[in-house]
């Protein structure tokens, strides 16, 4: 069985990495590193690279087209089994693909400040965590590690990627929130926005990649208690914001200092979270993923 040195590393994100298996496969690798207002944290979060690559799985399992080739492989090393997909190469196409349901997040700050996100102007009036029917496209350009995703209009969109390319990315990323969102729904919990990327094949055909409808691409409400009007508890790492923003962490987050490590009720507050997340979405134990 191959170890990762086998491999050539090719790219390593703020969460994952990138490894060569061969001319047309790459090893997808989840760790447990987290990442919080641009910054990778000092500090892990136990499971949590499991937890990304078996929702994920979960939902490719679904949606086609997509990137995955195997997630159980001989050619997938031991040490990340569990945690390492085994997937196509694509030609990644450098869009942060956001289907926006409901307002939160950067999208109620566009929205209180311009009364549009992504240039789509919205109703007056709207309150935090309004459902929006329909749901929204609202793009972001890709930035670099420790740089912020900026969030475009589809207009520029269109003009780097051409009318036809801009309008599949738009209608692809809407198919795919509603189909999640209604199945979430079922499941007790509310699908209230989710970024995805996507890649083209060698026949041009666009394909989902990356990692799809995790918790940390994707915003997770419980449906019993849900009020407009107020912040969400959510499945997450919104805790962790929260604590990094709070005056116990002792960090400004204005500031050039990185954020300080997480204190361990955090981290296993942080790992449940995740773990509640994918139980309650798949109805599948998480003990079972790979046993």
């Amino acid at each position: 069985m191959p170890t990762l040195a086998d491999y050539q590393h090719v790219a390593r994100g703020k969460v994952r990495d990138l490894y060569e298996v061969d001319d047309e496969l790459l090893l997808f690798v989840a760790s447990d590193r987290i990442s919080a207002y641009d910054h990778v944290l000092s500090t892990e979060i136990p499971d949590k690279g499991r937890v990304l690559t078996a929702m994920s799985v979960f939902w490719f399992e679904r949606l086609g087209p997509n990137h995955l080739v195997a997630a159980d492989d001989p050619r997938i090393p031991a040490e990340v089994r569990g945690r390492a997909l085994l997937v196509r190469k694509l030609a990644m196409v450098d869009v942060e693909c956001v289907a926006r349901g409901y307002l939160t997040g950067s999208g109620m700050a566009d929205y209180r400040r311009t009364g549009a996100v992504c240039g789509i102007e919205l109703p007056q009036g709207l309150v935090e965590a309004d459902e929006l029917d329909p749901p929204i496209f609202t793009p972001a350009s890709k930035a670099e590690i420790g740089q912020h995703d900026e969030n475009v209009s589809f207009e520029v969109i269109e003009a780097k990627h051409g009318a036809e390319l801009a309008n599949k990315l738009r209608d692809r990323t809407i198919e795919l929130y509603s189909e999640a969102r209604a199945y979430a729904k079922t499941r007790g919990l509310i699908l209230a926005d989710t970024k995805f990327e996507f890649g083209l094949d060698k026949q041009g055909e666009l394909i989902l990649a990356d990692e799809v409808f995790t918790p940390d691409s994707s915003r997770y409400w419980p449906a019993e208690g849900y009020a407009p009007g107020r912040v969400q508890p959510s499945f997450d790492k919104q805790y962790v914001r929260d604590w990094l923003t709070s005056d116990a962490s002792g960090w400004d987050r204005k500031s050039d200092t990185p954020p300080p490590p997480l204190p361990a009720e955090v981290v296993e507050a942080t790992r449940r979270r995740y773990i509640e997340a994918y139980e309650l979405l798949t109805g599948r134990a998480f003990a079972d993923w790979l046993a």
